[in-house]
C-alpha cells in the first residue's frame, strides 16, 4: 500500500459513522478510499446530518505520532495483518500494532476472566498461560486487571498479545503501563483499532473483546460473573466459530457463575492445558465453510434511489436484527439499491450492524 493510499484508508475509517462494515461498503461501492472520500460530501448531504470527514493533516499527524511510539498502521491485506482476524465479521480495515514480528499469530489462544480474580484463579491462569506457551501457542488477552494481567505475565517469555480498548497512548488501566512495556521488551505485541489519543469508554471494551476472540483459535474463561465482559468475549468467540473453554468453579463463588454457566451451555470443561491443546490440535479457522463472507453485492455508480425506496426499507426495519437478504425479499428493492440505502442510513447513525451481517434500527 502506498503512503497516499494508507492516508486515505485512515481518513475514511476515522470519519464519523464509518465503522468497519461501512468502510467495506464504501470501498465496494467506489473501488478506492480516495474515491469514497470524494463521494462522502454528497452522501452526507442526502443523510441530512453534518458529519465530520477526517482531514489529510489529522491522518498524517496520527501516522507521525505512532512512529514516535514505535507503532505502525497495518491495513487488511498487508502481510503483517493477523490472518485470524480476516475471518471475523466486520474485521477492522486498519489496526495499530507494535512489536510481534516473531510471534506465531496462527496458533494463539485467548485467556480472559475476572478483574477481581481469586488467588486460585490467578494460579490456574498462570498454569494455563505458561503451559500453552511451552506448547508453542501465543497467549492473547485484554491487559485488564486480574486474569488478563496474570495471563500476560505468565506468557512473557513465550509470546503474548495485548489488545487495547483505547488509543496506543491511552493504555488502561494505568497500573498496567509497565506490563505493556514488558510485553514489547519480551517480543510480544500491543494492538488496537482505536485512534491515537482515544480514551477508552465502556462501549469500547466489547469492541476490544471481539478482537481478543478474533485473534484466537479459542477462548479460555477462567473466572467470570454471570454478567461480565468475559462472557461477552465467549459469546463473540462462538459467533466467530471459535472454541470456548471454561474452568469450573465452586457454585458458592460468584466469580465461578459465568464459567459454570458456559459449561452448562456447551463450553468445554477444562482442568489443565492438555484439554485445550487436544481440542485445538485440529482447529483451522481458515476453512471457508465455517465463516460467512461480509455482504458485498456488486454495485454500479449509476444506481439511483428515491424517498419511496427509503420508506420501504425503513418500514421493513425494526429494533430486531434481520438479515439483509430478508430485507431485500420483504422490501422488493434490488440488492444495489438496498446497499446504497443501508450505506446512507449507516452514515446517518440510524442503523447498527451485528455479526452475521444482521442489521437493525438504532433507537
Amino acid at each position: 500500500m502506498s503512503p497516499a493510499e494508507r492516508v486515505a484508508w485512515l481518513r475514511l475509517i476515522r470519519s464519523d459513522n464509518v465503522g468497519p462494515a461501512t468502510f467495506r461498503q464504501l470501498l465496494n461501492r467506489f473501488e478506492s478510499a480516495e474515491a469514497a472520500l470524494d463521494a462522502l460530501p454528497d452522501l452526507l448531504k442526502r443523510t441530512g446530518k453534518p458529519l465530520r470527514i477526517a482531514s489529510q493533516s489529522a491522518a498524517e499527524d496520527e501516522i507521525a505520532g505512532l512512529v514516535r511510539y514505535g507503532a505502525r498502521l497495518v491495513a487488511s491485506g498487508e502481510p503483517d495483518y493477523p490472518n485470524l482476524l480476516k475471518y471475523i465479521p466486520a474485521a477492522p480495515p486498519i489496526i495499530t500494532m507494535a512489536g510481534g514480528e516473531n510471534l506465531d499469530w496462527q496458533r494463539s489462544v485467548g485467556i480472559v476472566g475476572a478483574r477481581n480474580a481469586s488467588s486460585a484463579g490467578i494460579k490456574m491462569t498462570r498454569m494455563l498461560a505458561s503451559g500453552l506457551g511451552e506448547r508453542g501457542y501465543t497467549v492473547v488477552s485484554g491487559l485488564a486487571r486480574g486474569i488478563d494481567t496474570a495471563a500476560h505475565r505468565a506468557s512473557l517469555a513465550t509470546g503474548t498479545i495485548a489488545v487495547l480498548a483505547g488509543g496506543f497512548d491511552k493504555i488502561y488501566p494505568d497500573e498496567n503501563i509497565p506490563l505493556a512495556h514488558d510485553i514489547l521488551d519480551s517480543g510480544g505485541a500491543l494492538l488496537t483499532e482505536m485512534p491515537l489519543g482515544w480514551e477508552p469508554r465502556a462501549r469500547d471494551f466489547p469492541r476490544r473483546n471481539r478482537l481478543v476472540s478474533g485473534l484466537s483459535l479459542g477462548i479460555v474463561v477462567v473466572e467470570a460473573a454471570k454478567r461480565s465482559g468475559s462472557l461477552i468475549t465467549a459469546r463473540l468467540a462462538l459467533e466467530q466459530n471459535r472454541d470456548v473453554f471454561a474452568v469450573p468453579g465452586s457454585p458458592l463463588d460468584p466469580r465461578a457463575e459465568g464459567g459454570n454457566l458456559l459449561i452448562q451451555q456447551g463450553a468445554k470443561l477444562i482442568t489443565g492445558v492438555e484439554d485445550i491443546v487436544e481440542t485445538l490440535g485440529s482447529a483451522d479457522p481458515s476453512r471457508s465453510a465455517l465463516f460467512d463472507r461480509d455482504w458485498e453485492p456488486d454495485l454500479t455508480p449509476e444506481v439511483s434511489i428515491n424517498d419511496d425506496d427509503k420508506s420501504r426499507l425503513l418500514s421493513a426495519l425494526s429494533a430486531t436484527p434481520v438479515e439483509v437478504d430478508e430485507l431485500v425479499r420483504q422490501s422488493g428493492l434490488t440488492a444495489s439499491s438496498m446497499q446504497m440505502l443501508l450505506l446512507e442510513l449507516d452514515l446517518a447513525g440510524q442503523i447498527e450492524w451485528s455479526s452475521g451481517q444482521l442489521v437493525a434500527l438504532r433507537y
